[in-house]
């Protein structure tokens, strides 16, 4: 009879440690990858901001470069009639 009142309470006692320490355990390791989604999501946030100013350096650049050929398209043919000018009379 006291071995099954001895038995009895080994498993409750094994029951309350379970809870005990699996319930906080369960608590601190979602808290933990709360916190680590938190900082990931930021992560990406800030990644997403400088792709978007890259983008926007990229579209800025290729304007500039088009304005840039057009200019010198503009000074090619200057300098071609500046040439044939220079045939002409030399």
């Amino acid at each position: 009879m006291i071995a099954g009142h001895l038995a009895a309470l080994d498993s409750s006692a094994t029951a309350g440690i379970v809870i005990g320490l699996g319930i906080p355990l369960a608590v601190c390791a979602a808290a933990a990858i709360i916190v680590w989604s938190y900082f990931r999501l930021q992560a990406h946030r800030a990644d997403a901001v400088a792709m978007s100013h890259y983008r926007k350096l990229a579209e800025e650049a290729v304007a500039n470069q088009q304005e840039l050929r057009t200019e010198l398209a503009k000074l090619t043919e200057h300098v071609r009639a500046v040439e044939q000018l220079m045939r002409d009379v030399g």
